[in-house]
C-alpha cells in the first residue's frame, strides 16, 4: 500500500506539471500588450495565418526589407511570402501532423535543439489569412527582427538547406535560438508582434493567443 501511494502521489505530482503550464499559458496568452503607436497611418498590410498549431507571419515581397530578401528563393510571379521559426528536427522530421512521433514531441520542447526559419512563397493572398494594417515604423521593426532571426555564414549570407523544402514553394533556412515549450515557433511570432509595436500577447505558445487579439 505504501508503494502504491507514493507511486500515486508522484503521479499526481507529475500530472501538475503539465496542468500547471497550460493554465500559465491560458492567463499569460489572455494579458494584452498594446499597440504603441496609433494605427491612423497604418497603410501597409501583413497577414497571420494557422494551420490549427502553428503561426507563420505573411508579408507582400513589395513590403520586405531588400536585406531580409537577399539569400531567399522567390520568383517574379510570387507576392507572398511566409515566414515560421521552429525546430529543426520536427520541422525535418515531421513535414504531416500524420507522421508526428512522441520523440520528436519531446525532443523540440525539452532538449535545447538547432532551429530554422520555414519561408513559404504565394501567388496570391489566401481568403484565411487574417489582415492587420501596420504603419511604416511597425513594418520597418518587423523586418529588422526577421533579419536577425537568420543565421548568416561567414559570408553574411543567409544559410539555406537544399532540397528540404515540402514542396516547390518552400524552403528552409537555418536560424538563431532553440526551441522550447516556454519559446515556441508562436511565442516567437508574438515576440515579433511585441517588439514591432503591435498588439501582443504578455506570453502565449499557442497559435490562438495572438488571433484572438485580432478577430
Amino acid at each position: 500500500m505504501k508503494i502504491a501511494k507514493k507511486v500515486l502521489k508522484w503521479f499526481l505530482y507529475f500530472l501538475l506539471i503539465p496542468i500547471t503550464y497550460i493554465i500559465v499559458s491560458f492567463i499569460l496568452s489572455s494579458i494584452t500588450i498594446d499597440r504603441k503607436e496609433r494605427n491612423t497611418n497604418a497603410e501597409k498590410l501583413i497577414y497571420l495565418n494557422t494551420n490549427g498549431v502553428h503561426l507563420d507571419i505573411l508579408i507582400p515581397i513589395e513590403n520586405i526589407n531588400t536585406l531580409v530578401l537577399s539569400g531567399l528563393k522567390y520568383n517574379k510571379n510570387e507576392k507572398y511570402l511566409s515566414f515560421g521559426w521552429g525546430d529543426e528536427n520536427f520541422y525535418i522530421n515531421t513535414p504531416t501532423w500524420g507522421e508526428l512521433t512522441f520523440s520528436n514531441a519531446f525532443k523540440a520542447m525539452f532538449l535545447e535543439s538547432s532551429t530554422l526559419m520555414h519561408v513559404t512563397r504565394y501567388k496570391q493572398k489566401r481568403s484565411d489569412w487574417m489582415e492587420i494594417k501596420v504603419t511604416n515604423s511597425e513594418l520597418h521593426k518587423l523586418n529588422i527582427y526577421l533579419l536577425n532571426t537568420f543565421e548568416s555564414n561567414a559570408n553574411g549570407s543567409k544559410i539555406i538547406l537544399d532540397n528540404k523544402g515540402y514542396s516547390s514553394t518552400d524552403n528552409f533556412y537555418k536560424s538563431k535560438g532553440s526551441y522550447s515549450c516556454f519559446n515556441t515557433c508562436n511565442s516567437w511570432v508574438n515576440i515579433a508582434f511585441k517588439e514591432s509595436g503591435l498588439k501582443s500577447c504578455l506570453w502565449t505558445p499557442f497559435d490562438f493567443g495572438l488571433m484572438n487579439k485580432y478577430k
